[in-house]
C-alpha cells in the first residue's frame, strides 16, 4: 500500500494511491458539508484530516472505539457505522468498500456514501456541544453511547442520510419489537435521525441545531425532548414519532 496525501481548502486526505479519484470526491463532499454547516453552527472545527482506509481491519485498528460501538448496535444498523471521528481526524472506508458494505435494500448504498459527511457533522456537533465528543475518552464514549440517539441522530439528519433510510426503517418495524422512544443505543444508528427529522418538521430546522448543541439535560433524554418539542408531554411526542416512523416506512 502506498499512502498519498491531498489537500483541499479546509481538509487533508490520506489514502492509497488506487483511491485517488474517490479521495477527490470525498474532499469535495466534505467541503460542501463545511459550507452547508458554517451558517448554522457558531463554531467550525479546525482543519481535519480524513484517512480513507482500504480495509475493515485497517479502519478498526485506527479507530478502536468503532468495534465497541458496533457491538452494542443492532445488526440492522451496524453496516452504517462505516467510520469514526476524532478531534483532528476522520477515519472512513474507501468508497469502493462502502459500496460493497451496502445491502440489497434500496437506499443503503446512497446512505453509506454519505458517511464522510455524517462523520464531519459529528465533529461539528462536538465542537459546539462540550459534553459530546470529540475528544474521546472512556467517560465521553460512555456518555456518547448513553445519548446515541442524539449524537448519532443529529449527524445522520444533518448529513442527509434520513432520506435514504425509508426501506431500512420499514424492515426494522416489521422484523423487530417496537422501538423505544427515544431509541436506545442498539437502534440509534438506524432511527436516531428520525427524531431530528420530526423535530425539523414540527419546530423548524433551528430547533434541530439547538437540540444538538444544548448541554445534555441533567434529567435525561425525556426531559431534553420535552424541552425540544416546546414543552409537549413525552407521550404525545412518542406517539407522533411512531406515526412518523410508520409514514417513513410506508413511503
Amino acid at each position: 500500500m502506498t499512502w498519498v496525501e491531498r489537500s483541499s481548502r479546509s481538509f487533508r486526505a490520506r489514502f492509497d494511491e488506487d483511491d485517488a479519484d474517490d479521495a477527490a470526491r470525498v474532499l469535495e463532499q466534505l467541503e460542501q458539508a463545511r459550507e452547508d454547516f458554517a451558517g448554522r453552527f457558531p463554531r467550525s472545527p479546525d482543519e481535519l484530516t480524513v484517512v480513507i482506509h482500504d480495509s475493515e481491519l485497517a479502519l478498526a485498528l485506527a479507530a478502536p472505539y468503532l468495534p465497541l460501538a458496533r457491538a452494542v448496535t443492532a445488526p440492522a444498523g451496524r453496516r452504517y457505522l462505516a467510520g469514526w471521528f476524532g478531534a483532528t481526524e476522520l477515519h472512513v472506508l474507501a468508497p469502493r468498500l462502502l459500496a460493497r458494505r451496502a445491502s440489497a435494500v434500496r437506499g443503503s448504498r446512497e446512505l453509506l456514501m454519505l458517511a464522510p459527511r455524517a462523520l464531519y457533522a459529528a465533529v461539528v456537533i462536538g465542537a459546539n456541544n462540550p459534553e459530546l465528543p470529540p475528544p474521546f475518552t472512556p467517560a465521553s464514549f460512555v456518555r456518547y453511547l448513553r445519548w446515541a440517539w442524539l449524537a448519532q441522530g443529529a449527524a445522520q439528519y444533518l448529513s442527509g442520510q434520513v432520506a435514504h433510510l425509508r426501506p431500512a426503517i420499514a424492515r426494522r418495524l416489521h422484523e423487530g419489537s417496537r422501538p423505544n422512544f427515544p431509541p436506545g443505543m442498539r437502534d440509534a444508528a438506524l432511527l436516531g435521525g428520525t427524531i431530528f427529522d420530526l423535530l425539523a418538521r414540527e419546530e423548524g430546522t433551528r430547533a434541530t441545531v439547538d437540540l444538538a448543541c444544548r448541554p445534555l439535560h441533567p434529567d435525561g433524554a425525556e426531559a431534553a425532548l420535552v424541552r425540544a418539542f416546546g414543552g409537549r408531554e413525552i407521550a404525545y411526542t412518542a406517539a407522533a414519532w411512531r406515526s412518523h416512523l410508520d409514514r417513513l416506512g410506508a413511503a
